[in-house]
């Protein structure tokens, strides 16, 4: 009877395996990057695209699906693509930064990306990761359930991808370079986008307007992706109520609200019922500016949700939301704070109790010294004639050029990063206070390829701590290769006496990417469950060229499977 019953489990067990695997599929997509002209706000403009289309090609697939995207690089620059939030487990070569797990792919040269989708649903996206190409080389990435399976609330009647965009009129390289050069912040954008269109407030935008017809009754989801280089967002749709069930491809509980905020890099999916009287009603997006007396661009872009068998002259008269105020830090914060993880969920993983590595990390910008041999008489843009930067723990990152990281940690090359970055800053000192905004003895962080090594499988705890060097500010904070769970998040000092006993050990939200607040800190915690070379860091691209970023390296495990397989034999060369 026993040896019955355990051919009869055997069976099972084959089918189950038998019916994933048929489940799953080969997608494959080709890109074809390369310059083409748009007009937008009045002008026509060369930019750098996929497919001649902006945003570019939304990818859908399920998950354990795999994705094959070959990329052929027609464009003038270098180029990579990142796969916002996938966690390439053991296909690390497919992560896509530049000098971090390749070198870029380039111009008149191709790639593939391979890589599968593994216990992971929802909202991703994927954009460019070298320079500002980012500004208009981006896309979605969908993740639907796997064939037979359901999400975890009732099927929406129709699924909306909203990528909230920046716009310059200029090349945006030419923007960055000009920024770098000069040691100064660089020029702010001349508009936000909702899918590549500005939205009839701004000049010439009437007919670049992004329209979404609905039916009374119906339920939609819109997957909201903030793909702008620089800005943090508040979103609403006039009249409306959202429903938030997913962040960052990780399902939430159902969170009502009227706005949602959303940082670059972040993804939210928000379910809206179009319960209101048959008319036109605006969508529409402007900052969340966090950082006092700093200029952004306050400009606002909206679209249209028009519902069918609205009146003709409904769009004439449509409903503009009222959102919060620029500096409206409780609003975004009340956001950010009250969204809990879906225990039980689809792909639900409890928070990790046992901590091998306590890590307490300052964030925020800082100074480099202006080179002598600057053409502006060696006064440079940025504070006291200096020239912007940005580090943690007082460590400013620098990319290596000559090999990428992972190939150097791949084929043991020494030269290329050290492993000294530490579990706390070298100095401790009143983090948030304003006294400390120049305060020259801890605004100078030197330039470094610095990474903390940990082993296979540790559990990592980060408190991630604003300070006030030059000034406080949220900063979109982005892990490659992991999810992690934010435990808690405040403002000030982080106190471990105090806010230790706040921390959400029972349903976090799970993110990649988290907004540490403006002069304040967040927890994570996550398992280091993927051998490789990941990178951490601001998703404001404004920061990371200047240095707010580190990485992990992660060694390999113990068996085959949890080791780091051969780069594949096309991989770029530097």
């Amino acid at each position: 009877m026993a040896r019955a019953f355990a051919i009869l489990a055997s069976c099972a067990l084959a089918f189950l395996v038998s019916s994933m695997a048929a489940s799953a599929a080969i997608v494959e997509h080709s890109f074809d990057v390369r310059n083409f002209t748009v007009s937008r706000l009045c002008r026509r403009q060369v930019i750098t695209a996929v497919n001649g289309s902006l945003p570019g090609p939304t990818l859908r697939v399920r998950e354990g699906d795999t994705l094959i995207v070959h990329v052929f690089n027609r464009s003038p620059y270098n180029l990579t693509i990142h796969w916002h939030g996938v966690f390439q487990l053991l296909t690390g070569w497919a992560d896509g930064p530049s000098y971090v797990t390749q070198c870029p792919i380039q111009p008149g040269s191709s790639y593939t990306y391979r890589f599968t989708i593994t216990k992971q649903e929802g909202t991703l996206w994927w954009h460019a990761h070298v320079s500002w190409l980012r500004a208009t080389v981006y896309g979605a990435l969908i993740i639907r359930p796997r064939a037979g399976t359901t999400y975890p609330f009732p099927k929406p009647h129709r699924e909306i991808p909203i990528l909230l965009g920046e716009w310059w009129n200029a090349n945006v390289i030419d923007v960055e370079n000009q920024a770098l050069a000069t040691g100064a912040a660089p020029n702010n954008s001349d508009a936000y986008t909702i899918n590549g269109k500005p939205g009839s407030l701004y000049p010439c935008s009437q007919n670049h307007t992004y329209k979404v017809k609905v039916e009374a009754g119906k339920t939609y989801m819109l997957r909201i992706i903030n793909a702008a280089l620089n800005n943090q967002l508040f979103f609403k749709v006039a009249g409306h109520k959202l429903t938030v069930v997913a962040v960052d491809a990780s399902y939430t509980n159902p969170y009502v609200t009227d706005v949602v905020v959303i940082a670059p890099g972040q993804t939210t999916d928000v379910l809206l019922t179009a319960d209101q009287s048959p008319g036109a009603y605006y969508m529409a997006a402007h900052p969340y500016a966090s950082a006092p007396n700093v200029s952004f661009d306050n400009t606002t872009t909206r679209g249209l949700v028009v519902y069918k068998n609205a009146p003709s002259k409904a769009v004439s008269t449509a409903r503009m939301p009222v959102l919060p105020a620029f500096n409206d830090t409780p609003t975004a914060h009340r956001f950010y704070s009250n969204l809990t993880g879906l225990v039980g969920g689809p792909h639900w993983v409890p928070v990790p109790r046992q901590i091998n590595e306590h890590m307490f990390v300052t964030v925020g910008l800082g100074l480099a010294p202006c080179s002598p041999n600057n053409p502006r008489n060696a006064s440079c843009g940025g504070p006291n004639g200096q020239r912007l930067s940005a580090s943690m723990s007082n460590s400013s990152f620098q990319l290596p050029s000559s090999l990428s990281m992972l190939q150097a940690f791949f084929f043991n090359v020494r030269g290329i990063y050290t492993t000294d970055f530490p579990n706390k800053p070298p100095v401790a000192f009143d983090y948030t206070s304003t006294s400390n905004a120049l305060n020259s003895s801890l605004v100078f962080a030197p330039k470094k390829t610095s990474v903390k090594k940990v082993k296979y499988n540790a559990t990592i705890e980060m408190i991630l701590q604003d300070t006030s060097l030059i000034t406080v500010e949220n900063h979109p904070m982005h892990i490659h290769g992991f999810n992690f769970h934010v435990l808690a998040q405040g403002f000030g000092n982080f106190n471990p006496a105090v806010h230790r006993r706040k921390f959400n050990l029972v349903n976090p939200q799970v993110r990649n990417t988290i907004g540490v607040p403006v002069g304040g800190w967040a927890a994570i915690r996550f398992t280091a469950d993927n051998p490789g070379v990941w990178l951490m860091h601001c998703h404001l691209d404004v920061h990371l060229p200047l240095g707010l970023a580190m990485a992990f390296v992660v060694e390999n495990g113990p068996t085959p499977s949890t080791t780091l397989p051969p780069p594949p034999q096309d991989l770029p060369r530097c």
